[in-house]
C-alpha cells in the first residue's frame, strides 16, 4: 500500500494505465488519499517518475526493437546493449528513457556489464544470428548461450541484487525437456539435421538448456521464462494471440504464425505483470497468433 498526497493519485493513475497496473483508490479523512496497487516487482518511484528498468539484448533486431519500443511506450526505462547504435530507429534513439550501450555482452568489461544491470528488474534477450553465411557459420557460434550465461553470472555475483527476471526469446524447434515433449519421429529427424547443419539452432538449444539445467528453478537471484514463438511474421500492430505450455502443431511440417509485435508484447507483459509472470515462471510457453 502506498500513501500519497492530494493530487498525486491522478498522475500515478495515468502512469499505471500505461503500465496496465490494476489499482483502487480510497479516501481517508478529508485530503489524505491511499493508492493500493497490485504486486509488481518493477515499481520505482522517484518524485513523479514511475519507471521500470529493463535491459534489452538484441534491440536492433526485428523483434528486439519492438520490445524496446513497447517498454518505452508503457513509461518504462530501457537500457539496450547493441553492437551498433546506428541500427536503431531514430525515434528510439531520440527517446529520453533509452540508454544505449554499444558493444557485445560477450566483450563488455565486468564493471560496464554490472553498471548496465544495476537497478534492472528484468533482462529480455532477443539475441540471434544474422541470416548470412558469416552470421550463421562465423564467430561467435554460441552468441545467445554465452550471452545468457554471462548475464546470469553477473546477476548471481552481484551482492546487492534482488531477483531478476531473465526472459529469453527462443523457438518452437527447441524442445522443452522439462515438459517431456514428444515430437514426432519426422520432426526429430529434421530438427536433428538442423542441429548439425545450422549452428544458430544448436546455440538456441544451448541457451535454453543453460537456463533449465544450470540455473534451474531454485536459484535465488535469477528467475526465467523461455518464450517460444512459431513461424515469425511481421504485422503492424498487436493482435489476438494465445500462449500454451507446449506446441500444439508441428513446428516443421505445420507451423503456426507468431507476429513479432505479439511476441514483443508478451515478453514485456512477463517483465511488467506479476500475474503473467507467476503463470509462466520456470516454463517455456509457446505463442501463436489466433486464427
Amino acid at each position: 500500500m502506498l500513501t500519497v498526497g492530494e493530487g498525486s493519485p491522478g498522475r500515478l493513475a495515468r502512469l499505471a494505465e500505461i503500465r496496465d497496473i490494476r489499482m483502487s483508490l480510497k479516501y481517508v479523512g478529508g485530503k489524505q488519499e491511499v493508492l493500493t496497487l497490485s504486486p509488481v516487482n518493477i515499481v520505482e518511484i522517484t518524485g513523479e517518475s514511475w519507471l521500470m528498468k529493463t535491459l534489452v539484448l538484441g534491440a536492433t533486431g526485428a523483434t528486439g526493437r519492438l520490445v524496446a519500443a513497447d517498454l518505452l511506450a508503457r513509461g518504462g526505462e530501457v537500457r539496450a546493449i547493441v553492437r551498433s547504435a546506428d541500427r536503431l530507429p531514430q525515434d528510439l534513439l531520440d527517446h529520453p528513457n533509452l540508454t544505449v550501450i554499444e558493444g557485445s555482452v560477450l566483450d563488455l568489461p565486468e564493471k560496464e556489464l554490472r553498471d548496465a544491470l544495476e537497478g534492472c528488474k528484468a533482462v529480455i534477450s532477443c539475441l540471434g544470428h544474422n541470416l548470412t553465411l558469416k552470421g550463421m557459420f562465423g564467430s561467435p557460434r554460441r552468441l545467445v548461450a554465452d550471452s545468457v550465461s554471462r548475464i546470469c553470472s553477473a546477476i548471481q555475483t552481484e551482492s546487492s541484487a534482488g531477483i531478476t527476471k531473465v526472459i529469453l526469446m527462443n523457438s518452437t524447434g527447441c524442445k522443452d525437456t522439462d515438459a517431456k515433449e514428444t515430437p514426432s519421429v519426422f520432426d526429430r529427424i529434421v530438427v536433428g539435421l538442423i542441429r548439425l547443419l545450422v549452428p544458430p539452432h544448436a546455440d538456441n538449444e544451448a541457451a535454453a538448456r543453460f537456463l533449465r539445467s544450470s540455473v534451474g528453478k531454485q536459484d535465488h537471484r535469477v528467475k526465467w521464462v523461455i518464450v517460444r514463438p512459431d513461424g515469425l511474421i511481421n504485422e503492424p500492430g498487436v493482435s489476438d494471440y494465445c500462449t500454451v505450455p507446449s506446441p500444439t502443431r508441428s513446428p516443421i511440417f505445420n507451423s503456426g504464425k507468431s507476429s513479432r509485435v505479439n511476441v514483443a508484447r508478451f515478453m514485456d507483459e512477463l517483465a511488467s505483470s506479476e500475474e503473467v509472470w507467476a503463470e509462466w515462471v520456470g516454463r517455456s510457453p509457446v505463442l501463436y497468433n489466433r486464427d
